[in-house]
């Protein structure tokens, strides 16, 4: 049975960055499907600047390609506790004990994963598939290791270029820059 993958994050917004590792994901572990499920606001992070209702427009314009793409909207639930080992909890009950979830993260979260709620549990619900550089080595036997040629984009610099209004075309689907243009997000004039 092919797996689910589960890609989650405040998306704020959605780059290049996140497609390429979605559609990396897709060649490399033909996953039935990718849920990308943005976060809502909890309680051990900052907020995300855009509203959620914008966070998930944007990424409805990135997914209406892909058949393979999902946005699952459960964690922006005013009740979510928005931690990934409860979201996980909660598709393996929807979806049964058959079906194989594999959690899709970089390799900057996956060396900060001890420090997550509940991490020791994540094993028993899914796999993890690991996004490396090139040549970068990982040993760890229970991950799939997944090379990823660098992109050297962040959601952070991209708001923070906006509002200086420099020019993020690169960085972004056209689609996506064209709805932050439109609805003043980030600061843009």
């Amino acid at each position: 049975m092919r797996p689910i993958a589960v890609f989650g994050g405040t998306f704020d917004p959605v780059h290049n960055a996140h497609l390429a590792l979605a559609r990396t994901a897709l060649a490399a572990l033909d996953p039935a499907r990718i849920l990308w499920i943005p976060t809502g606001t909890p309680p051990y992070r900052e907020p995300p600047v855009a509203p959620a209702l914008h966070r998930v427009a944007m990424l409805e314009l990135v997914v209406a390609g892909e058949a393979r793409f999902a946005i699952d909207r459960r964690e922006l639930a005013p009740d979510a506790s928005g931690y990934t080992v409860d979201t996980l909890g909660a598709l393996r009950t929807e979806l049964g004990e058959a079906v194989p979830l594999v959690l899709l993260m970089g390799a900057d979260q996956y060396r900060k994963l001890g420090t997550w709620h509940r991490s020791s549990e994540l094993s028993r619900l899914c796999r993890l598939a690991v996004f490396t550089r090139p040549g970068e080595r990982l040993e760890d036997a229970a991950v799939r290791v997944v090379p990823l040629a660098p992109l050297e984009i962040s959601s952070t610099e991209i708001r923070e270029r906006i509002g200086r209004g420099e020019d993020v075309a690169a960085l972004l689907p056209a689609q996506v820059l064209e709805y932050i243009r439109r609805h003043r997000l980030y600061g843009h004039p």
